[in-house]
């Protein structure tokens, strides 16, 4: 399969639609060529600031405007956050990804305590990534400056069907934010989730919004949505395994050399169909017993699990080569992002934003 292909969303759209038994066919042959097949990575999501969003993203349960009995906390302190990253490690994990719920990064003393963040996780050999909302070309490269590997910013869905889900921040403020990362020497950790309510050709759509970036994601997450209540989408039914196996599969053959991630919504799959995600080309997972706010398996689960397929952990070696040019004694730069606020109307959001008002009324 030609890595630098230029692929047409029919072709896509093609490959999607392939009989199951040969699309996972397919895919294990291109994901045989470019990664080991019985390799896979672990990585450990830490939620360092819960809850507050004032985004009013269809799926989160995160965002202040509904109400969705979350327990929201403050930027937690470094030490915690590097404690929970060793007992992590101590468990098979390699990779950790901190997300904070925040609409952008502001300069201040909550990201300098997120570049200490930064730096400890790198010191302990493992790979680091954050999900913090948009940032600034100048705030990419100061992660980068602290050991940072990758940012994730995730695009959800195609550019058409991402007004149905979002209306406080514009698609193109994501790639924005995506080609401020790469500027930076930044590796970019970005996908979508899956089950919204969206199309088929939503779905291909999404895959198009990554093949325009400047270049291709080293990583990308398959999310499967989790109906959280209080959520606009708390009634979406669950998203079958065969369109989770179908869009992994799809995302290897057209990405052949990026990192697909089985992200959200493992708890809702079967051992079975997660085995499947991985042969279709999935060769990483978050572990623990929660996904920010939402369950996950547990270790021991995956563990088993693991021993079942012959699937063996990866150990972290170190890549970060000294690419970024630390820039010594240098004053922070303080950048406006110019993010917009489409704020157009979503039926949906609206009557979940009214209900969630009604809610924190009757508990006053």
């Amino acid at each position: 399969m030609d890595s630098d292909k230029t692929w047409t969303k029919e072709e896509i759209l093609n490959i999607y639609n392939k009989p199951l038994m040969e699309l996972i066919y397919d895919a294990a042959e291109v994901h045989r060529l470019h990664h080991d097949p019985l390799k896979i990575q672990v990585s450990k999501l830490i939620s360092i600031k819960t809850g507050g969003c004032p985004e009013d993203c269809g799926y989160c349960p995160q965002a202040a405007r509904y109400h969705t009995n979350i327990e929201k906390n403050n930027l937690m302190p470094v030490e915690e956050v590097l404690a929970k990253a060793e007992a992590a490690k101590a468990t098979g994990s390699s990779r950790v990804c901190m997300g904070a719920a925040w609409r952008n990064v502001q300069d201040g003393e909550d990201f300098d305590q997120v570049i200490e963040m930064v730096k400890g996780l790198s010191s302990m050999n493992m790979e680091v990534c954050c999900t913090l909302g948009m940032v600034t070309e100048n705030q990419a490269t100061r992660l980068a400056e602290a050991g940072l590997h990758y940012y994730n910013h995730n695009i959800d869905t195609s550019e058409e069907y991402y007004k149905e889900v979002i209306s406080t921040r514009g698609f193109n403020d994501r790639i924005k934010t995506l080609e401020n990362v790469r500027k930076s020497s930044l590796k970019v950790c970005s996908g979508g989730i899956i089950g919204m309510g969206e199309t088929v050709d939503d779905r291909i759509g999404m895959l198009m919004g990554l093949l325009k970036l400047s270049e291709a994601p080293e990583s990308i997450p398959i999310n499967a949505l989790v109906p959280v209540e209080g959520t606009p989408l708390e009634e979406q039914e669950i998203v079958p395994i065969w369109d989770v196996v179908r869009m992994i599969a799809t995302t290897r053959i057209v990405f052949p050399k990026s990192t697909v991630r089985l992200s959200a919504g493992r708890m809702q799959m079967s051992k079975e169909g997660q085995a499947l995600c991985f042969m279709a080309g999935a060769s990483s997972i978050f572990a623990g017993d929660k996904l920010l706010t939402t369950p996950n398996p547990g270790d021991n689960e995956d563990m088993e699990l693991f021993s079942i397929l012959g699937l063996t952990p990866t150990e972290k070696i170190k890549d970060y080569t000294g690419k970024v040019k630390i820039r010594k004694d240098q004053p922070v730069v303080v950048e406006d992002g110019n993010w917009s606020r489409p704020n157009h109307i979503i039926e949906r959001n609206v009557k979940a934003t009214e209900k969630g008002k009604t809610k924190r009324k009757a508990l006053k």
